[in-house]
C-alpha cells in the first residue's frame, strides 16, 4: 500500500446543502442533463403504488452527471487546465468524462478493474484516460484521496458538496412531477445520492420519507443506520450490483446522510434480479442492479403503499448479462 498523502486536501466541514445551492445549481446544469421522466409502474391490486424515476435515460445513463455536471461547471480556471481525476466502477468516472469533455477538460479515471466491460468502454470513448485497479485499492484510495502517479483536481463521486447539490436536484424534480409522493427510495453506494435528493425533499417536504436501499451481500448503511454510526461491512461480496453497496460508510458520508434519511431496506439478489426482470416487462426499462435497489425495495412493502418513488439510477450493464440475469429471476 502507498503511502497516504492527506496533506494534498484541505477538506470543506460537513454542512447541510441548501435550497438555494440546489436551485442555483438546477440553472448551471440544465444544459448537460436531462430532466429525466417520472412514470407510474403498474403492477396491479395489492402491490403498492410505485413510480420510476428514470435516471437511466441521462446521456451517459445513470445519475451521476448531474452531479459531475455541478463539480466541473465550478472548477476555476487553473483547475481545469490542470486537469480532472476521479474514482469509479463506471457511472461517476462517465459522469465527469461527460462533462470535462464538453469543458474541454483533460479527465483520468481510476477504474476498479472488474467494472462492467460496457461502463469500461463508455469511460474510454467520453475521453478519459483509464487507470485500472483492484476494488479494494480503488476504496482506499477514495478515502485518501489520492493515488500515485495521477494528477489534477480530484472530483470525490460521492463526498464533495458540489457533486451532492448536483445530485439534489433530482429532488425538485421529483416533487414537481409527484406532489402525492409519500416515499423515494435511492440506491446507498457511497451515500450521495439519497444525500442529495434528501435534501432537496426534506427542505420542502419534510413529512416524506425517504429511504436507502442497499443489497444484502453490501450493506454498511444498513449496519450504521442499526449501530447509530459509520461502520464497516466485513461480509463484503461483490456481485452483479457493481454501482452500489460499499465495503463501509465513510464518517463524513454518515455525517451527511444520517440528518436527512429516514431508514433502509436491504434486499436480496434474487430480489433484485426480479426487479430488474419485471421493469424490463412492465415499463421495457433496462437497469443494471443498483438500478433496480429501489424498485426491489419497494416491493417488499417496508416504505408502505405509496406513492413511492423509486429511483432507477443506472441502465449501464452488458446487454448479455442483463439477459443472463433476467432469465435466471424467479
Amino acid at each position: 500500500m502507498w503511502q497516504r498523502q492527506r496533506w494534498c486536501c484541505v477538506l470543506e466541514p460537513v454542512r447541510p446543502i441548501t435550497l438555494g445551492e440546489i436551485r442555483d445549481a438546477r440553472k448551471r446544469i440544465a444544459g448537460t442533463i436531462v430532466r429525466t421522466p417520472l412514470v407510474r409502474l403498474e403492477l396491479g391490486p395489492g402491490s403498492p403504488d410505485v413510480r420510476l424515476k428514470l435516471e437511466n435515460l441521462q446521456p451517459i445513463n445513470a445519475y451521476k452527471l448531474r452531479g459531475a455536471a455541478n463539480a466541473v461547471a465550478l472548477l476555476s480556471d487553473a483547475e481545469r487546465r490542470r486537469g480532472v481525476w476521479t474514482i469509479s466502477a463506471g457511472n461517476a468516472g462517465q459522469g465527469v468524462a461527460y462533462a470535462a469533455r464538453a469543458a474541454g477538460v483533460p479527465c483520468t479515471v481510476v477504474a476498479i478493474e472488474t467494472a462492467p466491460a460496457a461502463k469500461l468502454e463508455r469511460m474510454r470513448a467520453l475521453g478519459a484516460k483509464l487507470v485500472l485497479v483492484p476494488y479494494a485499492v480503488a476504496w482506499q484510495a477514495l478515502d485518501d484521496r489520492s493515488y500515485p502517479g495521477v494528477e489534477g483536481t480530484f472530483i470525490h463521486p460521492f463526498d464533495d458538496q458540489n457533486f451532492i447539490t448536483g445530485h439534489a436536484t433530482m429532488g425538485l424534480e421529483i416533487l414537481e412531477d409527484a406532489p402525492d409522493t409519500a416515499a423515494i427510495i435511492a440506491a446507498i453506494g457511497g451515500g450521495g445520492l439519497i444525500t442529495g435528493v434528501a435534501s432537496a425533499v426534506k427542505a420542502l417536504r419534510p413529512e416524506i420519507k425517504v429511504w436507502g436501499a442497499e443489497p444484502e451481500t453490501a450493506a454498511p448503511a444498513a449496519l450504521s443506520f442499526a449501530k447509530g454510526s459509520a461502520q464497516v461491512f466485513s461480509d463484503w461480496k461483490a456481485t452483479f450490483v457493481d454501482g452500489a453497496g460499499g465495503k463501509s460508510v465513510f464518517p463524513r458520508m454518515w455525517q451527511r446522510m444520517q440528518p436527512v434519511v429516514d431508514g433502509y431496506i436491504v434486499v436480496s439478489l434474487d430480489e433484485t434480479k426480479r426487479a430488474m426482470r419485471l421493469m424490463a416487462e412492465k415499463a421495457r426499462v433496462i437497469a443494471e442492479g443498483a438500478g433496480a435497489l429501489g424498485l426491489a425495495a419497494a416491493l417488499t412493502g417496508k416504505a408502505g403503499p405509496g406513492p413511492i418513488v423509486a429511483i432507477v439510477s443506472g441502465g449501464n450493464i452488458d446487454l448479455e448479462k442483463f439477459s443472463e440475469l433476467i432469465t435466471a429471476a424467479v
